[in-house]
């Protein structure tokens, strides 16, 4: 299925109606935002070294619809403190989203994952398949090695000579020791093929520097080992590769992407074929952000995904 393009969902402040609160797992605790009334839907944020934060405003326009449970994982954003990056693993992460679900006390629920946050969606709910009622999966992340192979060739190829920059950034001084800018211009180079218009992109940017100034060096740098680890847990083990384990669940599952999407459009595909009678939209125009970028388009396709998928 391909979704024309729309005009995309204009920013706005983050909503001043959200509740924070924290929650205790395993030892630690988890920063959580609510926001909206209507079937929950727990967003898990990409990365996977960043945290909530890159999501808003654009999905908070979700809330007249849904009630909407942001948290930041792990050792990650506001939920960083006391957490060293060697209590973090993809097991752990998994526990901690089923211990929220717990602790809302939801029989299911929705779960949508962007980027990095589609691997844990997809890993909890082969483990937790009967708490999942719907899986939503925007811009999906590799879910395979090879996947993650294909990927970084791709992203060569876009980047073209600014690889060679964005290497030397990740070289540099600054970068190694968490600098917020030096981070943030690493991401300027990263993003820059990412997305399908100018004006998408610096407001995407804007977003994600408010996350570096916001996280400090210190964070930045927990953020990346906990990134390394989980890594270490799946795309740099030769073997890895969720599919399989996916091809045997039956839950209502949408797929989104966009056209223009950095990550090839066939590892999107791969997931949505491998999952009996799942839904896959791709979105015309639009890059790795389709939130951001075409929001009213996947808002549609979100409500008539939840209001006719069941089941099987």
């Amino acid at each position: 299925m391909t979704a024309s393009s729309s005009k995309t969902v204009q920013e706005h402040a983050p909503c001043a109606d959200a509740r924070e609160l924290s929650v205790p797992v395993g030892g630690t605790s988890l920063y959580v935002r609510t926001l909206g009334k209507g079937r929950p839907v727990i967003v898990l944020h990409g990365g996977p070294d960043f945290d909530h934060s890159y999501l808003l405003p654009a999905l908070d326009r979700f809330s007249d619809a849904f009630h909407l449970i942001y948290y930041d994982q792990r050792g990650r954003g506001k939920s960083a403190d006391h957490v060293s990056p060697d209590d973090v693993s993809l097991a752990s992460d998994v526990d901690d989203l089923e211990a929220l679900r717990q602790y809302f006390g939801l029989e299911s629920a929705i779960v949508l994952g962007h980027s990095w946050g589609t691997v844990l969606a997809m890993e909890y709910a082969c483990r937790h398949p009967k708490r999942v009622s719907h899986l939503i999966l925007v811009n999906p992340a590799p879910a395979a090695s090879h996947d993650a192979a294909v990927f970084r060739e791709a992203c060569l190829q876009k980047l073209g000579a600014e690889a060679a920059r964005q290497s030397a950034v990740i070289a540099s001084a600054a970068y190694q020791a968490g600098d917020p800018m030096a981070t943030m211009e690493r991401y300027r180079i990263h993003f820059k093929p990412a997305l399908a218009r100018p004006d998408d992109y610096e407001t995407l940017m804007m977003r994600m520097s408010a996350m570096f100034i916001r996280q400090g060096s210190e964070g930045i740098l927990k953020a990346r080992a906990v990134e390394d680890r989980l890594m270490r847990d799946t795309w740099e083990m030769p073997d890895y590769d969720v599919v399989p384990r996916l091809s045997h669940l039956r839950i209502p599952t949408l797929v989104i992407t966009g056209d223009r999407d950095f990550i090839p459009m066939v590892v999107a595909e791969r997931i949505a074929r491998c999952m009996a009678g799942a839904t896959f939209v791709a979105i015309t125009d639009c890059g790795h952000f389709t939130y951001l970028e075409r929001g009213d388009d996947v808002r549609r396709a979100v409500e008539a995904f939840v209001d006719n998928g069941s089941r099987p």
